[in-house]
């Protein structure tokens, strides 16, 4: 006997999938939007009242964020390096203040016996 279903790939309840029989399709409107490694991306949205098309698009092949004009495409994002947490520690305080924090937290160590 040979294995296998007559109905692989199958679900119960399905039928034929041509247009007709799921019925019309939403009308659409196609954008165009262009990233700065001229990339073209045309996401299509559905039409509908009071729909408000994105100004910008993030490209699916780099990333890159996309606009409308294809002559003046939007910059790339500047890349920050990365940070550690005592860097941001150092923005918010100065050398003064975390010399005083740090004395409060030794004299409460202290004062617990935890430290000498």
């Amino acid at each position: 006997m040979a294995g296998g279903n007559a109905i692989r790939g199958s679900r119960v309840g399905a039928g034929p999938m041509g247009e007709a029989e799921r019925g019309e399709a939403a009308p659409r409107v196609v954008v165009a939007y262009y990233c700065a490694n001229d990339h073209v991306t045309t996401p299509s949205f559905a039409q509908e009242p009071g729909m408000v098309i994105p100004e910008f698009w993030d490209c699916p092949r780099c990333g890159f964020p996309a606009g409308q004009e294809q002559d003046n495409p939007p910059s790339a994002p500047k890349a920050e390096p990365y940070k550690t947490h005592l860097a941001y520690v150092k923005e918010r305080r100065s050398d003064k203040e975390g010399a005083v924090i740090l004395d409060e937290a030794l004299k409460s160590l202290r004062d617990r016996g935890l430290i000498k």
